[in-house]
């Protein structure tokens, strides 16, 4: 089978050049990259538009000479070409409209949704983050309405992600397309990467495209950060909320040369006061700190068609929950009082190396490279959990066209390496008393990925992999996406794909640790390789449709969204055989996840936008003994606004944001507590309750600007967060049933400061 897709790979490279395409990039005159500028042959239908980045490729022939490239507020530009060598193209703003210049900057959407890819993919830019008390990007998404926020459990107050109804492990999570959030730091990766390092992050719903690897199901998460070309020389966020959680961010950018680019980002975060606001006797908010240095190097070299970042980066980060008189040094793996504590150390390298051909600008090659290491000592009560990770990963692609730039590939090869060392130490877990769960995984895998891309109208992504793996064996992936625009300013999307994964039990679900159930993982018949488990395989399939109009002449936008997950097989997590009991078995019968999200988005006035969604959930999975059952702590209908106001830039850069955010959570289904005493049950379903969230932001010039804000300001809180507060070690304790915020109220407060 390696033998066939190498000779597909051959006779595809063979076509790629009977035909030739221009290539370019489109900048501002603050050498800004302009996405979605207007770039067409003059007097023909061929056309296309920039990425995110500012590039772009169009057919090219000798019957092409005057390319024409338009922006909003920038003078439309006709060059003439002569061959197809790379254009990079300054834009300048329309005569006399440098003010609307600055306007049509301020005014460009934070979160847009791509109208030329195939896949389903939203970005969040540097503004979207800028919207909330961003910490780290698991509390970036509070005002997405693709992605569901969520707290794992009443002690740890990590956030946790969902997408189509499904939990983060079920995501591809990557930084820079290096997978980055998996095994060990599955539980709390998401909050190691600060907000501040984020350039933006593309959300892409549904399966994901085959380049970055077999792991992702129902969907990708990538974030890019802060390229040092284009960073400035420093940046400062100073943060305090009411938690009594503190935080600074700095970051330093040098030049080093024309080639070289350097920047040096710091982070540390703080919580030293106790905190319990709902008299339970356990801390609302662990205490902690978190030390995070990543240290960036950029080498660009574009005449020569070289482009290559180096990223070395180390973290430490502590955490102590539990009861408000806890004391580590006295009470750890005593009954005194309840306990926990979480220490990680994380440190990785990575490097991308990238060469465009310079005669042929359509093609390209890029290597992928990254080790990491983690490790996790950490103990609940008398539940002990130690979780180390040593990671390589290496990702070649090669991307070129086959016979003109309608038709391009992406073709490649990549290897994982991940060495585990996991150790249980639980009186109430059974068969893992105090046992070690050290394994190695290894896979190869080669992937092919077809693109036929007409801008006008059509698109279409064809791709496959073939993976060898040490306990997973050898499987194929395929995966499909489609557009079509029917009419004017319309997209139609559907997409197809498989996905296969190994549940990492313990690490992904931790939060049943800080609980007196008995953790049991029921091995099937056939005896898996994966804790006596066979993998997870299941099928994503997705339709989305986007229209855009105007409505009382403003800009409108409607987004109908329908995905449904069906799991072959599933490691099944089951909280409704026993209150005091967590059992992992693989599925026997039926388990799928259906999702329909739609959405309006209205632009009142030039600076006032409204983004409003409802989303329905239809999840349910078959369960042993109970069986077909809603998804537990999942909500089925969700609703979400977020209304966002900025005041015109006044002399000096003044100016006055203001952003305000409402959920509405409706019924949860909750684990089951029946046999539990009454005073220890919680019910079969949660309460629904809103939240509302805002943040007002004052920016007193280009440099230095404030802002304020609060959560949960109708200071909702879960009633009875933890069930057996008063008696820890007992039968009944458990912490893992969160369906609301615990906390309430919060407010915050921070600047930031930049040189320019």
């Amino acid at each position: 089978m390696h033998k066939l897709f190498l000779m597909v790979l051959l006779l595809c490279a063979s076509f790629m050049q009977a035909q030739q395409a221009l290539s370019g990039k489109v900048l501002d005159d603050q050498n800004q990259p302009l996405p979605g500028a207007s770039v067409f042959w003059k007097d023909t239908a061929i056309s296309t538009s920039t990425e995110q980045d500012g590039s772009f490729t169009i057919p090219y022939s000798q019957e092409n000479m005057y390319l024409v490239i338009s922006y909003i507020g920038y003078t439309t530009d006709t060059l003439h070409v002569h061959a197809s060598q790379y254009i990079s193209h300054t834009m300048k703003p329309e005569k006399g409209s440098e003010l609307k210049e600055v306007v049509v900057d301020k005014t460009r959407k934070s979160l847009e949704r791509s109208q030329l890819k195939a896949a389903n993919v939203t970005t969040m830019g540097s503004k979207e983050l800028l919207k909330a008390a961003c910490c780290n990007i698991a509390e970036s998404f509070e005002t997405n309405p693709s992605i569901d926020v969520n707290f794992t459990d009443a002690l740890t107050g990590t956030k946790q992600i969902k997408m189509l109804g499904l939990t983060s492990p079920y995501l591809l999570i990557a930084e820079e397309n290096i997978p980055s959030v998996r095994g060990a730091s599955q539980a709390y990766g998401l909050s190691f990467v600060p907000g501040t390092w984020v350039e933006s992050i593309q959300i892409t719903k549904g399966a994901g495209p085959v380049v970055n690897g077999f792991e992702s199901i129902s969907g990708q998460i990538n974030y890019e950060l802060i390229k040092p070309v284009n960073d400035i020389p420093f940046f400062l966020n100073a943060y305090g909320d009411t938690g009594s959680r503190f935080e600074l961010n700095t970051h330093f950018n040098k030049k080093v040369s024309d080639k070289w680019s350097s920047s040096l980002f710091v982070h540390g975060n703080t919580r030293l006061s106790k905190n319990d606001m709902n008299n339970d006797g356990f801390l609302d908010n662990p205490l902690g700190q978190q030390i995070n240095v990543l240290n960036r190097w950029q080498f660009t070299d574009a005449e020569k068609g070289w482009v290559s970042f180096i990223n070395l980066r180390y973290m430490r980060d502590e955490k102590q929950s539990g009861q408000v008189d806890f004391d580590p040094d006295r009470d750890k793996f005593t009954t005194n009082h309840w306990g926990s504590e979480i220490n990680t150390d994380k440190a990785d390298v990575s490097a991308k190396l990238g060469y465009v051909f310079p005669d042929m600008p359509y093609q390209s090659i890029g290597l992928q490279t990254s080790f990491n290491w983690h490790r996790q000592e950490s103990y609940f009560g008398l539940n002990r959990y130690d979780m180390a990770q040593k990671s390589l990963y290496s990702n070649l692609i090669f991307n070129s066209i086959i016979n003109n730039t309608l038709n391009k590939f992406a073709a490649g090869i990549n290897f994982t390496y991940d060495d585990y060392n996991e150790y249980v130490m639980s009186p109430r877990t059974l068969g893992f008393y105090g046992q070690d769960f050290d394994r190695i995984d290894n896979s190869a895998g080669a992937f092919f990925e077809y693109t036929y891309d007409n801008a006008n109208d059509f698109s279409l992504v064809l791709g496959g992999r073939v993976d060898v793996h040490n306990r997973l064996g050898t499987f194929v992936t395929p995966r499909m996406h489609l557009r079509y625009n029917p009419w004017e300013k319309a997209t139609i999307r559907a997409s197809a794909g498989r996905g296969k994964r190994a549940a990492n039990i313990f690490a992904e679900n931790q939060a049943y640790f800080a609980t007196s159930r008995m953790i049991e993982a029921v091995a099937n018949r056939a005896g898996g390789r994966v804790y006596g488990l066979d993998p997870e395989i299941a099928w994503n399939y997705g339709l989305s449709f986007v229209q855009n109009f105007t409505l009382f002449g403003k800009n409108t936008e409607f987004v109908a969204d329908f995905y449904r997950t069906d799991f072959q097989n599933q490691v099944v997590t089951d909280v409704y055989a026993s209150p005091q009991q967590v059992l992992f078995y693989n599925l026997e019968g039926r388990s799928y996840a259906n999702s329909l999200q739609l959405e309006l988005n209205y632009e009142i006035t030039r600076h006032f936008n409204i983004r409003t969604a409802y989303k329905y959930y239809d999840i349910k999975t078959d369960y042993i003994g109970t069986g077909a059952q809603e998804r537990p702590l999942q909500a089925k209908n969700r609703f979400f606004a977020n209304a966002a106001y900025e005041t015109h830039i006044v002399d000096g850069g003044r100016q006055w944001k203001f952003d305000v955010t409402y959920n509405l959570m409706g019924k949860q289904r909750l684990p089951n507590t029946a046999a539990n005493p009454v005073e220890y049950q919680m019910g079969r379903y949660s309460p629904s309750f809103s939240l509302v969230n805002a943040q007002v932001t004052r920016t007193f010039s280009s440099v230095f600007e404030a802002y304020v804000g609060a959560e949960n300001i109708g200071n909702y809180q879960q009633k009875k967060a933890i069930l057996g507060a008063s008696d820890p070690f007992g039968a009944y304790f458990d912490s893992s049933i969160v369906y609301a915020p615990i906390f309430g109220q919060m407010y915050y407060f921070g600047i930031r400061f930049k040189v320019k």
